[in-house]
Order: structure tokens, then C-alpha cells, then sequence
């Protein structure tokens, strides 16, 4: 019984135990308030900011209650970490590099959650940024279009220093997008184009309004030019058909849905062209090898390309 009073009462073991004390008590405070923070907050992201934030502030108090803790003993130490300090930093190069990005994308604007990414060969939407690694959910792969595949991925954060960073959302949440209308020759080119037009008008005109202002902004942050937001017609003239493509902006979420209205408005129009309007395809007839017919005439051979074709005298 002596022995356990005289452990308790080792200043060793209190120190121990306020360490531990503080890994259990700060993170269960942390969450709490994390989780108080988020019932008062309604925007997405400021609870996850608050999250964050009430976590960091829990690893900071744990680093400073251990350095309290064991301040008489780091003097002793700094001899044995200098020396180990090189073998460490080459083992965890790694993992020093994503502490690094990781801080890079704290001060800077690589991205934030909730922008659309494509880092480390992934796409997807960032959903949390970790001390390592930065979480992704993925779009595309094996699903057509800007959809989610269901994967969660998890890059680590030196890519940022390792790859370029795609952001498709930013400073600038919208993309320039293209559609190529095939037109038979002989149709109406002015009709054509004006039934591509007022489709573009209808779908996208409201993506152009509010690309404009996004735009302003980057203009005035950034060494760029002034670029045309409206939805534009070209005309290119090829062997098989008249080809028009139609260049717009539209939301980097939206890309698949205003592929698909545009399509729809532009048929639907060129239906009820009367006939002034055509779509121009390639169609091509694999055509067989004819049979052949050979016959002996007086020791001679004869080749026909028909079996009822008849042979030389």
C-alpha cells in the first residue's frame, strides 16, 4: 500500500498523469465545443470552420500543457534532437511536405472546402482539409458527366507542391463550355443559326448575367483580359456538313443538365423547322466482296467476278 502511496506521490507520476488527464479532458472539451458552436451556426461553412477551429485550439492546449509538463527536461533533450533531427526529417519527408501544404493552403488560396479540385490525377469536391491529407469526394472516373461516383479519395496535402492544382470553382465558379450541331447543306444557315441562338439565350443567358460579375471581380484581382461572358455561334464549313458550335459559360455543377436542355431546345426547334433545317450525319455501307466464279475453258482457267458472267472464247 506504501508502494502505490509513494507512486502517486512521485512527481514523475503526477506529471504522467496530467499528460494523460489532458489527452482524454481536451478533446472531449473540444468537441463539445465544436458541437455547440455548430447547433448555433446555420451556414455550412462556418460550422465546418468551427469544427476545425475548436479542434486546432484542442491540439494546441495538449502541446502546451506536455511542454509545461516536461519544460525541465527539453533542455536535456535538445542535444539528442539536433542529432536526430536530420535522420528524422528524411524518414518523414513525406509527411513534413504535407504539413507543409497543409499550412500553404491554410494562408493561401490553393483551395477551400467545398470547391471543385482536381489534385493528384483525382477530381472531386473537397470536403476536409486534414494536417496530412486533404479528402475529396470523386467525380467522374467511370460516371459520365460531372457526377459523384460515391468514392471517397484521400490526397495527401504535398501535392499541391508536387502537381498543378485544378480548381474549377475559386475565385471564378463558372466554365467556358462547348456543343457542335452538325447542319445539312442545302438548309436555311440563318434560320441554323438562330435557332442555336435563341437556345443559348433561354438556357444560359442567366449563367452569362452572373458569370459577368464573377468576372469583374478576377479581372480586377488578376493581370487578365477582359473575356466575352455571351453565349457565342460559329459557323466552319467542312467536307459532310455545315458544322455550328456554340461557346458559353455555365456553373461548374451545371455542365451536364444545360448540355442536355441545350440539345432538347435545339431539336425540338429544328423539328419544327419544317423541314428548312436539317441535321447533317455520316452514314457508311460495309458493301461484301463480290463471289467469284472459276471455271476451266480448254485447259485455261477463267476468273468471273459473277457466277452467271460469262467466261472468254
Amino acid at each position: 500500500m506504501d508502494t502505490i502511496i509513494n507512486w502517486f506521490e512521485s512527481p514523475a507520476t503526477r506529471r504522467l498523469l496530467v499528460v494523460v488527464a489532458s489527452l482524454v479532458l481536451v478533446p472531449l472539451a473540444a468537441r463539445t465545443l465544436g458541437g455547440l458552436l455548430s447547433a448555433r451556426l446555420s451556414d455550412l461553412d462556418a460550422r465546418y470552420r468551427a469544427r476545425k477551429i475548436s479542434t486546432g485550439i484542442g491540439y494546441l492546449v495538449i502541446v502546451l500543457v506536455v511542454v509545461s509538463v516536461y519544460s525541465a527536461y527539453l533542455t536535456g533533450l535538445s542535444v539528442f534532437l539536433g542529432v536526430a533531427g536530420a535522420g528524422i526529417a528524411f524518414a518523414l519527408q513525406e509527411v513534413i511536405a504535407s504539413v507543409a501544404g497543409w499550412v500553404a493552403l491554410t494562408f493561401s488560396r490553393f483551395y477551400a472546402p467545398g470547391d471543385r479540385v482536381q489534385l493528384g490525377g483525382i477530381k472531386g469536391d473537397v470536403i476536409d482539409i486534414g494536417i496530412l491529407r486533404t479528402t475529396l469526394m470523386e467525380v467522374g472516373e467511370w460516371v459520365k458527366g460531372d457526377l459523384y461516383t460515391g468514392r471517397i479519395v484521400r490526397v495527401a496535402n504535398s501535392f499541391v507542391f508536387k502537381e498543378p492544382v485544378f480548381n474549377y470553382s475559386g475565385d471564378f465558379p463558372f466554365l467556358w463550355d462547348e456543343i457542335t450541331i452538325p447542319v445539312k447543306y442545302g438548309s436555311d444557315r440563318a434560320r441554323a443559326r438562330a435557332i442555336i441562338s435563341e437556345a443559348a439565350d433561354a438556357v444560359v443567358g442567366d449563367f452569362a448575367a452572373s458569370a459577368k460579375q464573377a468576372w469583374t471581380q478576377m479581372v480586377r484581382e488578376y493581370r487578365i483580359e477582359d473575356a466575352g461572358l455571351e453565349p457565342m455561334v460559329h459557323l466552319v464549313a467542312n467536307d459532310n456538313w455545315i458544322e455550328y458550335t456554340l461557346r458559353y459559360t455555365v456553373n461548374y455543377k451545371r455542365r451536364r443538365a444545360t448540355k442536355d436542355a441545350l440539345f432538347t431546345r435545339i431539336l425540338d426547334s429544328i423539328d419544327a423547322s419544317g423541314g428548312t433545317v436539317a441535321l447533317a450525319s455520316a452514314t457508311f455501307h460495309l458493301v461484301e466482296w463480290p463471289p467469284l466464279d472459276i471455271r476451266m475453258v480448254n485447259g485455261a482457267r477463267v476468273t468471273a467476278s459473277r457466277p452467271d458472267a460469262a467466261p472468254a472464247p
